[in-house]
């Protein structure tokens, strides 16, 4: 830069010598005053000298565009310095990030990361998949910048200035190399970090998968097994050897039969009961159709007797089972006449007449055990529930003669209903009502 202002003054005090000589007039040399302008002329005493000359105001401006020129480059510069500066400063952060994560994944990346001046880049994120995000967003903006630099240092030297001389003027070759090392440098350690982030985070999901893999295996496992004990715990001796607990009096414990009822015009309807509840044991059965929830119900409300419904129709029966113990109980009912016969432990206690005569039994309805049916299937009173254990809940569409009901009584016979089977299958508990083994002639000796 000395050298092209050095020359420009020389060139220009060639061309001054040659207008003097040629008008024959001479330079004058005056010393110039600390601090005063170079472009001002002044006189032997040191007195400012207006001049008028062409040549002396063309090298006025001449000084003035090189100074201009000269702060402009300074400029230029320092803030080529400062952006080196800060790039710098990246890559050794860079630089102690690579060397902290190596020494972290040693210590099972238990440690924080240490404060390396002021934190341009930020904290990398401790998720790989935003660490991975920032690095190439990082990667992207100092890519820009990097392309910025060469586009100004690509910028020809045409935008020159009135008196010849360019306004920008290109780093130093030295410089410019540097520049590109560093840059080039750190493009490489970003890469690298981020085959190391995506590596690791592939192990990662490897590591979730096989992770997530073995625990299905094992609820699976553990889902099976249950699966096998619940039926193991359901493998009752005999179909038929079972029982329902309904130990609570309340609105939501019950049993269901699946199995629903043909168009009947006789039935007998024989079960197993033990109840001590009072007052009342409540409602063994019921049968509900559309438009007549009361279909078939036996129920003991409060104080009263135990009751047959049939078609909302009642007939009080003179049988007493609340003492706790096994009974055996069987009703039989016809069409014809209303005939009804109420048998207790085998023993016929009692029979009536022209309860719903000539009535068929509506098909279709719902048989649930324990409740009585406000409509179909639903709207259970707790006041009316049954309270205790059933068994042996079977249903035929005839009269059964006395013979067999006895022969159901003492074990001596084994006869399932022909419309309602008791068996496992066609069973369903809710609520917290439960099955459980019985086989009930056993118990029932052992009650005795």
């Amino acid at each position: 830069m000395l050298a092209v202002i050095v020359g420009l003054l020389c060139l220009l005090g060639e061309r001054a010598v040659r207008s003097q000589d040629a008008t024959g007039s001479r330079f004058v040399c005056n010393a110039i005053p600390p601090g005063a302008e170079p472009g001002c002329g002044y006189g032997p005493t040191g007195n400012r000298v207006q001049s008028s000359s062409p040549v002396e105001d063309e090298l006025r401006n001449t000084i003035i565009q090189l100074r201009e020129t000269i702060l402009q480059q300074k400029e230029t510069i320092v803030s080529q310095q400062g952006t080196i500066k800060e790039l710098n400063s990246k890559l050794a952060r860079c630089e102690a990030a690579a060397d902290e994560s190596s020494q972290g994944k040693a210590r099972g990346h238990g440690s924080r990361r240490k404060e390396y001046g002021k934190n341009t880049m930020g904290d990398l994120p401790r998720d790989p998949s935003e660490t991975i995000d920032q690095l190439g967003k990082t990667m992207q903006s100092l890519k820009g910048r990097l392309e910025n630099l060469e586009h100004s240092l690509r910028l020809p030297s045409s935008n020159v200035s009135a008196g010849g001389v360019s306004a920008l003027t290109p780093l130093p070759p030295e410089l410019r190399d540097l520049l590109r090392q560093r840059l080039g440098a750190l493009e490489t350690q970003l890469l690298r970090k981020v085959a190391e982030l995506e590596e690791e985070k592939s192990q990662l999901y490897n590591e979730t998968a096989a992770h997530r893999q073995r625990t299905e295996s094992a609820l699976n496992s553990l889902l099976e097994r249950i699966t096998e004990l619940e039926k193991s715990n359901n493998a009752f001796k005999s179909p038929e050897d079972f029982k329902v607990s309904l130990p609570l009096r309340t609105n939501y414990l019950y049993g269901r039969i699946k199995k629903s009822l043909p168009e009947m015009y006789a039935f007998t309807v024989c079960m197993w009961l033990k109840s001590s509840a009072s007052p009342g044991i409540g409602t063994p059965f019921s049968y509900g159709v559309p438009g007549q929830a009361n279909e078939i119900v036996l129920i003991e409300w409060g104080n009263n007797p135990i009751e047959l419904l049939v078609n909302d129709k009642v007939a009080q029966l003179p049988l007493s089972v609340s003492d706790g113990r096994w009974h055996h109980i069987c009703i039989t009912w016809t069409t014809r006449d209303g005939f009804w016969e109420a048998y207790q432990d085998g023993e016929r206690l009692g029979t009536g007449d022209n309860l719903a005569p000539w009535h068929p039994i509506k098909p279709g309805g719902v048989i649930i055990l324990g409740q009585e049916q406000d409509i179909v299937g639903g709207r259970f009173d707790a006041t009316q529930a049954f309270v205790g254990e059933l068994s042996q809940f079977n249903m035929w569409d005839r009269v059964l003669r006395p013979v067999d009901i006895m022969g159901l009584a003492n074990c001596s016979a084994y006869m399932p209903g022909n419309v309602v089977p008791w068996i496992d299958a066609n069973v369903e508990v809710f609520g917290g009502a439960s099955k459980a083994a019985l086989e009930i002639c056993e118990d029932r000796a052992f009650d005795s």
